[in-house]
């Protein structure tokens, strides 16, 4: 059925399987009309320079100009995007898609000057400027956000240097990309039959996932030893990113890169560590896991190229969009009958594009408008589609709940805590499937799910985030980050994460060699901090109902109107604490146990 849709056009896809543009803009020639209107927003935001910090008054018009532009670029950009990814073929709506990001760009630049200004603004004339303008309070939380940094801002001709640097700083990522993705070629892996198998980095993980072991083993030295002949090149590079992470961390008074990373998102060092510490302390689930995959593939000896491959038969279960959203409407009910109202409009006014078609965009993502959320879906009937729908829709919620809630200034949530409403709606879905079946079978197929998430998002990318953070640790203690030691640290830390059930291979010291994530700057740690935050809130939804669920939805609506620390605190989550992790790895293990009860001989 899946392949019938993919060969769809776009023209011939359904109107009630397709997201509401016209929401956004009814017609080309609106969007058209008020695109247009661009170049009055950009002369009106340079029109503040020098001005924003002479009066409150001035100051608080910034901001409510800065509203309205938002508010503007978020229905430009929203139609343009959206009907970009419905044919990414379609160049006309490519060409909206390239133009509106050209807008944004000429925007940030026509506004360059409003955080040195901000910053020049003494604490006297700061607290002046509250009493004689009282509405520009409600800003103060996004004035202040940009003011605790004020230490780590330089002089104006040193940060126009600084902004001049940044495209010579991501050359590295740059550089990985064209060499990973460009120009590295793997030789074909051969399969169980002696066929060729093509190795690509598209196929290389699905290879992974297959039953046929001849195929994974094949795949995975192909794919290393193809790495293993560039390790010399992918070290030089990854060294030139962390000497870029070091020279802007030095040249803000950072002591380090870590706190340089993490203040941008007002996120304590702390919580890094105390992340990689929770789950050193919980190695003992990981292990009982390992040693649990072993067992179910009747293995002598567990090698990494196992890792992704199934212990449970696949699911045959057919399960059709609308037996997707009756479980999600279902399973969401713990958290009040108005949450579940605005859902169910949701679904019932298309806010999901639902179908794969000729040319749309791949995967699936939810992006929160003004108007309401749009939800980029390829269903395809299957367990993985079902839980996927349960993630956006997560997403969209905590869009709408914020937009509706929050003025505009404060709509937009920090990246920090952005995957938590996601991967709690999957909890949630997770515990309402398992408590409708009692088949064996299908609670190992749902379980073995949630575990195959515990391992790739807590304990793989705090693995991760712990190399991310030796490399750079070792580089500030002046060793250089030649392939050998970065080798040796990657080697050190699988075999700490995966313990003594699984055969080492050697291969594996050259995995960080295909990770981008080591470009992003200390971002992959907050995959597991949400995910560990997500799970904790689940719990606390199911076991303490109504004042779980209350303050839980006040996170939802929070958007960023204070540090995200502060929010998840609020919704009953200290993520300063090693308690959220804690509880998300006791689930973890008793997953474990259960899954070990299901499949006993």
């Amino acid at each position: 059925m899946s392949e019938v849709r993919g060969l769809t056009k776009r023209e011939d896809v359904k109107k009630e399987d397709t997201w509401a543009t016209e929401d956004l803009y009814e017609s080309d020639k609106a969007w058209e009309e008020d695109y247009a209107k661009l170049e009055e927003y950009l002369k009106r935001a340079a029109s503040f320079k020098g001005k924003i910090s002479k009066s409150g008054k001035d100051l608080l018009a910034y901001y409510l100009m800065d509203e309205d532009v938002d508010v503007f670029y978020d229905r430009l950009s929203g139609y343009a995007h959206r009907k970009a990814d419905e044919d990414t073929a379609n160049s006309f709506y490519q060409d909206y898609a390239a133009k509106v990001s050209n807008a944004y760009v000429k925007y940030d630049a026509a506004t360059a000057y409003v955080t040195p200004e901000i910053l020049s603004i003494s604490e006297e004339d700061m607290e002046r400027f509250y009493k004689e303008t009282p509405e520009l309070l409600e800003f103060k939380t996004a004035i202040e956000d940009i003011r605790r940094k004020k230490e780590h801002i330089l002089s104006a001709e040193m940060e126009a240097l600084l902004a001049d640097a940044q495209d010579m700083a991501n050359q590295p990522d740059h550089i990985f990309g064209m060499m990973d993705y460009a120009d590295m070629k793997f030789p074909d892996a051969t399969d169980g039959e002696g066929k060729a198998y093509p190795v690509t980095h598209g196929s290389f993980i699905p290879a992974l996932t297959k039953k046929d072991r001849v195929l994974r083993k094949s795949a995975f030295e192909q794919v290393y030893h193809t790495y293993k002949q560039y390790a010399n090149t992918h070290a030089a590079i990854l060294s030139a990113q962390v000497k870029s992470l070091q020279f802007f961390a030095k040249a803000r008074k950072y002591e380090n890169t870590l706190a340089a990373a993490l203040d941008e998102t007002n996120v304590p060092v702390s919580v890094y560590h105390n992340l990689i510490d929770a789950v050193h302390a919980n190695m003992d689930k990981m292990y009982k896991y390992v040693a649990l995959r072993k067992k179910l593939m009747k293995l002598d000896e567990l090698h990494f190229y196992d890792v992704y491959a199934p212990i449970t038969e696949a699911s045959s279960k057919e399960i059709p969009y609308e037996e997707a959203v009756k479980n999600v409407l279902e399973a969401v009910k713990p958290l009040g009958e108005e949450y579940g109202k605005v859902l169910k409009g949701g679904f019932e006014n298309r806010w999901v594009d639902k179908y794969e078609n000729k040319g749309k965009r791949s995967g699936a993502y939810s992006s929160g408008a003004i108007v309401h959320p749009f939800v980029l879906m390829n269903y395809a009937d299957d367990l993985d589609s079902e839980f996927t729908l349960a993630h956006e829709m997560g997403h969209a919620m905590h869009s709408y709940l914020s937009n509706k809630t929050q003025r505009r200034t404060y709509a937009h949530y920090k990246i920090f805590v952005a995957e938590i409403a996601s991967t709690c709606n999957e909890a949630l879905l997770m515990q309402y499937l398992l408590k409708q079946t009692t088949d064996k079978k299908e609670r190992a197929i749902l379980i073995n799910h949630f575990l195959e998430q515990f391992k790739g998002t807590v304990y793989r990318q705090t693995m991760f985030a712990e190399f991310e953070l030796k490399m750079n640790q070792l580089a500030e203690q002046g060793v250089t980050l030649t392939a050998e030691v970065l080798n040796k640290e990657y080697e050190d830390l699988n075999r700490l994460y995966f313990g003594d059930g699984i055969v080492v291979d050697d291969e594996i010291r050259y995995e960080w060699c295909r990770i981008p994530h080591f470009y992003y700057n200390y971002y992959v740690f907050q995959y597991a901090t949400g995910f560990s935050a997500a799970i904790a809130l689940s719990q606390k939804i199911l076991k303490e109902g109504q004042p779980a669920v209350e303050k839980y939805l006040q996170f939802l609506s929070a958007g960023c109107s204070k540090d995200p620390i502060s929010i998840l605190k609020d919704a009953g989550v200290d993520m300063t604490t090693a308690e959220p992790i804690n509880q998300a790895l006791a689930l973890f293990g008793e997953l474990i146990d259960e899954m070990e009860e299901l499949t006993k001989d």
